[in-house]
Order: structure tokens, then C-alpha cells, then sequence
């Protein structure tokens, strides 16, 4: 039976990051996922962008997101000195545009909020949006431009904080948990398939959208992480059409979000689209023919480029699309997990948080909002 201080279930780019952080405080850490580094990221796209994503009611997550936004630039570098692999960190903007009357209405009504908040987005014209891009269509009726919105490569994150967790001694079980093991007042490690069983002082669930289906977790401890489905396309940018997009690109086209995010060696991703079709990650004919479609319409001259690359993922949704960090009802056990469409975004500040706490016993401030029991109307037996 293996000890440690702390065990993380899911070893994705949440449970790395919080695994990375939480042994930098001194304390032994175990992480249990058949394939660490894997997970929702190697899907996303890595648009840092709590502002351009902001919807109305979620200023508690906008605090969350900036806060993390601010934080990643030294998270990244901190990554690479340490490991020397690059994060595909690169701070270029985003620019969210409007294709017609409707959309640019909506954009204005999202300036004006913006401005409400103390944000930083400029408004332009299509014209100085075409200016920024050359690539847009001639139809763009306007945009926002954010210069404080960034991008990271999630695979090449992943890689780095499973390089990062092995330099500090973090240990590696890579199996499945089969069952969350209590006393019958705490939780105190997990069973794994192979039978071993794991102990610790605390442990921390990050197992993403199956957070809650761990068997063994007493009923009512988590809501229902509920998954939701994002197909995602890679395409290629041969050197006579570079550079084809300087920046993230964001729209709304027919009611459905589109964004294209360029890399620096050459890879533009084009994503999601957004469905509820539970734990199915099928790349279908439709999703893809969706963002072609819809990203022609945006940047017509992308159905010259080669197509290298399909995918899907999902994306941890939580009762209010909003993560649950911190200590859950059952003593010994912490939730970090239900980050939705912010997985990426929220990594440096969650990483911190639950670092915070696990070597404290104390809720960080900035946390207050996401604890966990929030959606609790009954104590489990």
C-alpha cells in the first residue's frame, strides 16, 4: 500500500498543474491516469481569453480567468526554464468579429458591458478589422479587439507539466482508479484496477467531465459533470500564404461560435462546435463540414490550406459552467474539476488554489465562489 501526501485523480492539465504546484510546497504527490498528459487539452485549441468569452452573470469567473490570464505568462516561462519545452505561450490578442447586423449588435452591447466593467476592448470598424487581418472577408461588419487575450499549445503544455511533475518526484500510476476508498468518515486514497490501493492524506479529484462517476464517491459529494462534445480541426499554413492570421479570430456565425487560433510553426486550429451527446468523442462528417463551412464564410481563402488534422474532446461542463475547487463534503476529499470551455484558461490559477489549500487546510479567497458544495441540498448517508 503506497502513501502519499496528496493523490490526484486525472492527469490532465488540471491534475498536473495542481500536481506540479502541490509538490513545489514539499509534499509528497501520486497521480493516477492510464495516459497523463491526455485529456480534453490535447483537443482544445488554448485560447486564453476571459474576455472575449465573457458572458453576462459570470463576472465571479471573469475575476477567476483574469486572474489567471495574468498569471500564465510566468507559469509558461516558469514551465520551460524548468523543463525546456516550450508551452507555445504567445500573447497575440484575439479579435472577435460580426458578420452581419445582428452580430455586430451584439458585439456593441458586449463593448458597452466591457466598458461597465473597467475592460480593455477597442472597438473597430470592418475596415480596420481587415486592416488587422487581410485575410477576413469583405463582409466583416465590425469587431472587438482585445489585446490582453493570449493563446497556449495544450499538447505541448500537457508535455511540459508531465516533464515538470517527473522532476520533482511526483508519482506516476498509470492505470485507471477503480474505486474512491473511505473509512467511513473521509475519503483516504483509491483502489486501482491492477488492486493496488493508494493512500493519502488528501485527495484531489481532476478526472474531468467522469469526475463524479468514480465509484466508491458517496452520492451527493459532486453534481453532475456533464460532458460536451467540441469537434476541432487542424489545418496547415504553407509558407506562400504566411503569415495567414496574426491573431486569435472569433465569430459567431449562424449562432454557433467559431474561433481560429494560429500557432507560430505554421498550424491554424479551427473550432468547436458544441454538442450534448455524452461520452462520445466520434468525429462526424457534419461537425467538420459545420467549421469548414463556417470558417470560410470568416476567412474565405482557409479551403486552400491542407486539412492535417481531425479531432474531438470533451469539455467538463458543471451545473453553472463554472469549475468546483476546493474541499468537497467529504472530508479528506478536494474537487478540481467541471472548468467547461476555461480548462486551458484556468490551469495556472486552479494549479495555485489547490496548492494553496492543500498545504494550508485554507480556501483561498479567490476560490470562494467555486467551492464545490455549492449545488449541495442534501448530505450524503
Amino acid at each position: 500500500m503506497a502513501h502519499s501526501d496528496v493523490l490526484v485523480i486525472g492527469g490532465g492539465i488540471i491534475g498536473l498543474g495542481v500536481a506540479w504546484r502541490t509538490a513545489q510546497r514539499g509534499l509528497s504527490v501520486a497521480v493516477v491516469d492510464p495516459s497523463p498528459g491526455g485529456g480534453a487539452a490535447r483537443v482544445a485549441a488554448g485560447m486564453l481569453a476571459p474576455v472575449t468569452e465573457l458572458q453576462y452573470g459570470e463576472e465571479p469567473l471573469l475575476r477567476l480567468g483574469m486572474a489567471s490570464n495574468e498569471r500564465y505568462g510566468a507559469f509558461a516561462a516558469e514551465l520551460t526554464e524548468l523543463t525546456g519545452l516550450d508551452t507555445g505561450y504567445r500573447r497575440t490578442g484575439t479579435l472577435a468579429v460580426a458578420l452581419d447586423a445582428d452580430d455586430r449588435a451584439e458585439l456593441r452591447e458586449l463593448h458597452a458591458f466591457h466598458g461597465r466593467l473597467g475592460l480593455a476592448s477597442e472597438w473597430l470598424t470592418g475596415r480596420e478589422c481587415r486592416r488587422l487581418e487581410p485575410m477576413l472577408a469583405p463582409g466583416v461588419r465590425g469587431g472587438l479587439h482585445v489585446a490582453e487575450d493570449h493563446q497556449v499549445d495544450g499538447r505541448r503544455l500537457a508535455a511540459a507539466l508531465v516533464a515538470a511533475c517527473k522532476l520533482l518526484g511526483v508519482a506516476f500510476h498509470r492505470t485507471q482508479a477503480a474505486e474512491l476508498v473511505t473509512d467511513g468518515e473521509r475519503a483516504i486514497g483509491v483502489r486501482l484496477l491492477t488492486g493496488e490501493q493508494l493512500t493519502a492524506d488528501r485527495t484531489v479529484l481532476a478526472a474531468g467531465s467522469r469526475s463524479h462517476l468514480l465509484p466508491g464517491l458517496p452520492e451527493g459529494v459532486l453534481p453532475a459533470i456533464r460532458p460536451v462534445k467540441g469537434q476541432v480541426l487542424r489545418l496547415r499554413v504553407p509558407e506562400q500564404y504566411a503569415p495567414f492570421l496574426s491573431r486569435n479570430v472569433r465569430a459567431v456565425v449562424r449562432g454557433q461560435h467559431l474561433y481560429l487560433v494560429p500557432r507560430a510553426d505554421g498550424e491554424l486550429v479551427v473550432g468547436a462546435t458544441t454538442e450534448e451527446q455524452g461520452h462520445d468523442t466520434t468525429v462526424t462528417a457534419g461537425g467538420v463540414y459545420e467549421l469548414l463551412r463556417d470558417a470560410h464564410e470568416l476567412v474565405p481563402g482557409i479551403t486552400e490550406l491542407p486539412l492535417v488534422e481531425t479531432g474531438a474532446g470533451l469539455r467538463p461542463g458543471s451545473p453553472d459552467n463554472a469549475p468546483l475547487l476546493g474541499p468537497t463534503a467529504l472530508p479528506g476529499l478536494a474537487a478540481a474539476t467541471g472548468h467547461y470551455r476555461n480548462g486551458v484558461l484556468l490551469t495556472p490559477v486552479t494549479a495555485d488554489l489547490l496548492a494553496d489549500y492543500l498545504a494550508t487546510g485554507e480556501v483561498p479567497p479567490l476560490a470562494a465562489d467555486f467551492a464545490p458544495d455549492r449545488f449541495r441540498t442534501e448530505v450524503p448517508a
